[in-house]
């Protein structure tokens, strides 16, 4: 092997598993006081917010992200998996919705499906839809630039602790299997949302506040300091288990609520959470099973959401007011 060769590589090998990485934010829309699609993304460019998650083919977001540099990850909704089935409806999506803002919005994820569970009946859908887009993606001539995946929830693995033990459920296994298959063919990452809240309100007895907020000193019988970490190496341990062992994991959303709910403090526990993990992502020290691997992170949400449904903390995962004013004093790069 020559030097120069040898050089190479091992730059090659350091860009690809190490480095500070930087924060996205994912941008909610399910409110009736928030500002304007503009207004938005220049707070994303005067916070230094370098990536951005929008839940459906938003044109007019997308068209206030030209030219601004922001990493986008676009999800495929869930009411529209059902008809990019038909191949010819999957390439009008990337002619409508894609291939005219690739020159200049840096659209890097297609997420086709968010949190679909396994008996859901949209699940039937994914694995053509994934395949589908990415055919109209590389027929675009975007497969270098745009890589097409899935986002889960923690719902779908099992037997997680220790994390190294983690497995999809048996449920999951033959819906994730084959989309495990096409994400290594095709060279795409894993997205997984990761929220060691849900973890913590549903478990108190067991889960000790402090390991869910990165504030544990020392490490548990595990071996693990935080309850993010040992989430997301349980998802790697799972993906190791059906052939996605070299698959690099994307954490899609992640979050603390600052109100309706147990543990749900803005001052206290949402802001520590917010601040520790960032400052845990950008460390680049990766997971004890993926030590010095940089973990892309999008944190959930830009704003509260007055409209959004469900739990009522589901209203208050935002880092900022509707008038723009930080919720939080948080340093994003």
């Amino acid at each position: 092997m020559s030097i120069i060769f040898l050089l190479v590589a091992i730059l090659a090998i350091g860009l690809e598993f190490t480095g500070v990485q930087s924060v996205g934010v994912c941008y909610g829309v399910n409110g009736n006081n928030l500002p304007s699609r503009p207004e938005v993304i220049d707070l994303y460019k005067s916070k230094g917010i370098g990536g951005m998650r929008i839940y459906y083919p938003d044109e007019e977001a997308l068209q206030a992200l030209r030219g601004s540099n922001i990493e986008l990850i676009l999800d495929v909704p869930r009411d529209t998996l059902s008809s990019l089935t038909d191949a010819n409806q999957a390439t009008n999506w990337v002619t409508k919705y894609v291939t005219p803002y690739s020159q200049d919005v840096k659209i890097k994820y297609i997420t086709v499906g968010n949190e679909i569970h396994p008996d859901y009946n949209e699940a039937q859908y994914v694995l053509t839809a994934l395949q589908n887009i990415q055919n109209a993606i590389s027929a675009a001539n975007l497969q270098g630039q745009i890589k097409v995946s899935i986002a889960i929830d923690m719902t779908l693995i099992g037997n997680s602790y220790p994390p190294k033990n983690g497995v999809f459920t048996d449920q999951a296994k033959s819906y994730i299997q084959p989309i495990i298959n096409f994400l290594v063919k095709n060279g795409s990452p894993f997205l997984a949302n990761v929220y060691p809240y849900f973890a913590y309100i549903g478990n108190e007895q067991a889960i000790h506040l402090d390991y869910a907020l990165f504030n544990q000193q020392g490490n548990n019988d595990a071996g693990y300091q935080n309850l993010f970490d040992a989430q997301l190496d349980s998802v790697y341990a799972a993906l190791g288990q059906v052939g996605g062992s070299n698959l690099q994991i994307v954490v899609s959303e992640s979050g603390w609520p600052s109100a309706g709910g147990d543990g749900a403090t803005t001052a206290g526990n949402a802001a520590t959470y917010y601040n520790n993990l960032i400052n845990h992502v950008k460390s680049g020290n990766g997971t004890p099973l993926k030590p010095g691997v940089a973990i892309e992170t999008y944190l959930f949400a830009m704003f509260d959401e007055n409209q959004k449904t469900g739990a009522s903390t589901e209203q208050h995962f935002g880092l900022f007011n509707p008038d723009k004013s930080p919720k939080y004093q948080i340093s994003f790069n």
